[in-house]
């Protein structure tokens, strides 16, 4: 026998190393055997129905969560920005000397600081700091850095700004008409434009028994969240920036970051800290590129957090909509026909506005059917505070205005007004504005669950048992 690798097989045959390697696998593979859990309708996770508890309860209900303001580094400075206080104007001048001046003030900086001054989440539109125009009144001009918050605060005192004060706009019906001067001219007022059509709204109306027409106005809307905005910035000595931010989108945020202070994002790190409320407020940077400018120019932490007034006058807001609905009915309340016109009042600048007109037009007709349908949208500049992402994107508005309606019709008809949703829900295979075919469809389901628990019934021809 030679020294060559060798085995004996089953049958006793001698193999060597190479029909070794040609040779089947001694034993096929077996798959173990896996059983697929489907979950349950409301059960998904252990959690549904279970007592859960959150890993920051503690801290929170002793209260030593550590939000921004809590925290101090080694040689930290205190920032402060100076609002413009006018709805719009041009500037003609910032004189900053006194208050660079004064004792404890280790830096001054303003727009035409900013290396690249203009930011936005869709529309790059917004000024960190404004440096030629003011487009509202909650726009930063100046940001001071000093040893402490009072010192800061006395600072923008100090700083004198020379204002060419311009007619608002402040009317959004106002701000759509073409004459209207362009707030941020010579673009349009008019940035964002939906337009849905389906069926033929005119033949539908003619068909009508009714024609309902109503106009409906939703307010802005604050966040108000316990915790304001606030940020605190440091460099190290390679040009690297460590920002802390109460930011909820932390990518898009570092992206506008290095847009504004000309760097690469590469040489910027972001750490998102526990955040005091959000709602959609916190989706896009306010005073990030102020800190870490002024960190910069002084060489230390810098650290800025508004103060309720600041984070009414300069965060953004819910847009407030003007939403013009017409509505054709047969007899016993079934749609046929709606023609839907929605302004949004979308403030000085464009923030998540366009992102909220196209939620707001798709949702308009409501959760109904109706085979003829025609709705348009439009967002519109002002001089108000800036309005942008709030829980529902134009969801909210739109609901309050087409079920309005739905009760006014169903007043009027003397229908029931549950009756009334019945006869026109969506139901499985139902076709939405876009014409997309629904699916998983328990709209009817819910509203008569929801009329048991309530104790609201019909006896199916409108009346109220």
């Amino acid at each position: 026998m030679d020294t060559k690798t060798a085995v004996v097989n089953k049958t006793g045959t001698l193999l060597d190393a190479e029909e070794l390697l040609r040779a089947p696998a001694p034993a096929p593979l077996v798959p173990f055997p896996l059983e697929i859990q489907i979950p349950e309708p409301g059960r998904q996770t252990p959690a549904v129905g279970q007592r859960a508890t959150r890993p920051d309860a503690r801290t929170h209900g002793l209260g030593q969560t550590k939000y921004i303001d809590d925290f101090y580094l080694p040689g930290m400075l205190y920032a402060k920005i100076k609002l413009a206080g006018v709805a719009r104007a041009r500037i003609i001048s910032v004189d900053t000397k006194e208050a660079e001046a004064m004792p404890g003030v280790m830096a001054v900086i303003t727009g035409k600081d900013i290396p690249c001054n203009t930011f936005g989440p869709s529309l790059k539109d917004q000024p960190v700091l404004a440096d030629e125009h003011v487009f509202h009144a909650g726009d930063g001009v100046a940001a001071v850095a000093a040893v402490t918050e009072q010192i800061a605060a006395d600072a923008l005192e100090k700083i004198k700004i020379e204002y060419e004060e311009l007619p608002p706009v402040l009317d959004p019906l106002e701000s759509l008409k073409l004459e209207t001067p362009g707030v941020h001219a010579p673009s349009s007022n008019i940035y964002g434009h939906k337009l849905i059509k389906k069926g033929d709204v005119e033949k539908g109306f003619a068909e009508s028994y009714r024609v309902f027409e109503g106009s409906f106005r939703t307010q802005m809307v604050e966040h108000v969240p316990l915790e304001p905005h606030s940020s605190l910035a440091q460099w190290d000595a390679n040009g690297r920036v460590t920002i802390h931010s109460t930011l909820g989108r932390i990518t898009l945020g570092r992206a506008d970051i290095a847009r504004t202070l000309g760097i690469p994002m590469s040489r910027i790190r972001i750490i998102a800290t526990i955040v005091g409320g959000n709602f959609g407020g916190k989706n896009e940077i306010t005073t990030e590129p102020v800190v870490a400018l002024l960190s910069k120019k002084t060489g230390r932490p810098v650290k800025c957090t508004f103060t309720r007034p600041e984070e009414f006058f300069s965060s953004t807001t819910r847009h407030p909509l003007i939403m013009d609905y017409k509505t054709g009915v047969t007899k016993d309340g079934k749609i046929l026909a709606r023609q839907i016109r929605l302004v949004l009042d979308g403030g000085a600048y464009c923030s998540w506005s366009e992102t909220t007109l196209g939620k707001a037009c798709i949702l308009s007709a409501g959760p109904y059917e109706i085979e003829n349908l025609l709705a348009e949208a439009f967002v519109v500049y002002t001089n108000k505070t800036m309005t942008g992402a709030m829980r529902g994107f134009g969801a909210p508005q739109v609901c309050f205005a087409y079920e309005s309606h739905m009760d006014d019709m169903a007043k009027a008809l003397g229908i029931d007004p549950l009756e009334m949703r019945l006869r026109n829900v969506l139901k499985e295979g139902s076709l939405s504005p876009t014409s997309q075919a629904l699916h998983s469809v328990v709209v009817k389901e819910s509203l008569l669950q929801a009329a048991q628990r309530f104790g609201w019934t019909t006896d199916g021809q409108g009346a109220r048992a």
